[in-house]
C-alpha cells in the first residue's frame, strides 16, 4: 500500500513584469523620438474667415502677424529682416518643412507678402495662410 503525502506546494506562480515594462519603455522612447514638436507663434490673432478654407493636417512652423503688423515666431516678436534667419534655424530642426501664417484680418497685406517672401527665401515653398472656416 502506498501512501500519498500531500506536501504543501511552496512554489507560487508569479508573473514576471520585466518584459512588459521593457516594451512599455521602448514604446515611450519611440513616441518621444518620432513626435514632431510644433513651434507656436505665441500670440492670438483675429483671423479672417473664408468659405473655401481647407483643413491642413500639420504644420511645423507658425508665424503670427498682429493687427499692428507685429510679427511673432516661436513666442517672441521678430523684425521683418530677421524672419529668414529664424525660419532657417527652425527649418534645420524640423524634418517636415511647412509654414502656416496666421495673419490678423486687420493686418496690412504688404506685411503678409513680405513675410511670405522671406519664408520662400529661407527655402520653404509649402506656405499656408490660416483662416476660419465659414
Amino acid at each position: 500500500m502506498r501512501r500519498f503525502s500531500h506536501k504543501a506546494n511552496k512554489e507560487e506562480t508569479e508573473i514576471n513584469l520585466t518584459p512588459m515594462l521593457d516594451v512599455v519603455f521602448i514604446m515611450l522612447i519611440f513616441f518621444i523620438v518620432t513626435t514632431s514638436f510644433v513651434k507656436e507663434a505665441g500670440v492670438e490673432v483675429n483671423r479672417p474667415s473664408a468659405k473655401t478654407s481647407q483643413q491642413k493636417a500639420q504644420a511645423n512652423i507658425l508665424i503670427a502677424i498682429k493687427n499692428n503688423d507685429e510679427i511673432w515666431i516661436d513666442k517672441r516678436m521678430v523684425d521683418i529682416r530677421a524672419i529668414r534667419s529664424n525660419i532657417e534655424r527652425l527649418k534645420a530642426s524640423n524634418s517636415q518643412n511647412s509654414v502656416v501664417v496666421q495673419s490678423d484680418k486687420d493686418a496690412r497685406t504688404g506685411v503678409l507678402v513680405k513675410v511670405m517672401d522671406q519664408v520662400r527665401l529661407a527655402g520653404i515653398t509649402n506656405i499656408s495662410i490660416s483662416t476660419l472656416k465659414n
